[in-house]
């Protein structure tokens, strides 16, 4: 006998012109900004690696999580597509998200503490269109970032050109959602259908999974992502190698570089020991270590997002007019 669930017709949802926003495009950096200085001693090496890989046709692979979005960098990162040091973008539910709101009515976040009190949180009508894109996918066959982000381009959508998918979908370039079920506000909604999620979903780690299958002599970037990036891109390069490894091919010599806020200390060449609480910060052991350990270089870059990026941005582009 099946356990019971819980109702969803019940949900009253709201317009999101009754929710306070914290965080609006007035707050988003403009490539005509000013950038704050930003000094770190891998910067120009990851650089590097960037504009030969760009040079050599090889892949430059993004995994971000949703405080990138929120730290208002949107524009650089859609300028870096453009420019061809973006060949994919892979991203949680929550980043998704973010970047709708944010290209629909120009202002995105809400606070947990208010709105869990109010029991509103995450319960907001329009933001449910994240759901039918993932039923359009699901429907035609292809990824669920494929159709939100044409949801975004060819909708018209007011604040578009600050959309990360939206401008994946128009440079052409897989933009990926990596879902958790349960972790994302849309599956409050009652138009949340699970079995379109994870089949798009799931098309879009396969995606993800033929882009790393290309990834030898290239890199990848993992932004502010503890859990989703190491994870998804573990299982991916398992699967890429598999397949490599039976034709005689290796998929080794990359470079990743990990940029996150956790000041890390000691031989990140080296897994810390399981004793210690840095074991269970997944980006050191997995993609720091163990996925570069046949041959790969990695490099770590503790910074805020709002500062690193832009700097990354700066030091590509300027090399590449020199």
């Amino acid at each position: 006998m099946p356990f019971p669930t819980f109702d969803r017709s019940k949900l009253k949802l709201k317009p999101l012109k009754e929710r306070a926003h914290d965080l609006t495009i007035s707050s988003f950096l403009e490539l005509t900004s000013p950038i704050e200085p930003f000094e770190h001693e891998h910067m120009k090496a990851v650089a590097e690696r960037m504009l030969e890989a760009r040079r050599k046709g090889k892949p430059i692979i993004w995994m971000i999580g949703a405080h990138v979005i929120r730290a208002g960098v949107a524009k650089f990162i859609i300028d870096l597509m453009e420019r061809g040091f973006v060949s994919h973008i892979a991203c949680n539910g929550a980043c998704a998200i973010h970047d709708y709101e944010i290209a629909l009515i120009g202002a995105t976040t809400e606070s947990v503490a208010r709105y869990i009190s109010e029991g509103q949180f995450g319960l907001w009508q329009e933001t449910g269109a994240v759901n039918e894109a993932a039923v359009q996918a699901y429907r035609e066959g292809i990824g669920f970032g494929e159709a939100l982000g044409r949801m975004i381009w060819e909708g018209e959508l007011p604040y578009k050109s600050y959309s990360i998918f939206g401008n994946a979908y128009r440079f052409g370039i897989p933009a990926t959602v990596h879902v958790g079920i349960g972790y994302d506000i849309v599956h409050e909604h009652p138009n949340c259908d699970g079995a379109a999620i994870g089949a798009a979903s799931y098309r879009d780690f396969l995606v993800f999974a033929h882009s790393v299958s290309k990834l030898e002599g290239g890199v990848l970037l993992s932004f502010g992502s503890a859990v989703m990036a190491p994870e998804v891109f573990l299982k991916a390069l398992a699967m890429a190698r598999n397949v490599a490894h039976q034709v005689g091919q290796k998929i080794c010599h990359f470079t990743v570089a990990v940029f996150d806020i956790q000041p890390l200390k000691g031989d990140l060449k080296s897994e810390p020991k399981k004793s210690s609480p840095e074991y269970y910060f997944r980006p050191w052991k997995t993609l720091l270590v163990r996925t570069v350990a046949d041959g790969g270089e990695s490099f770590y870059i503790c910074g805020e997002h709002r500062l690193t990026i832009p700097n990354l941005y700066r030091l590509v582009t300027m090399v590449n007019q020199e």
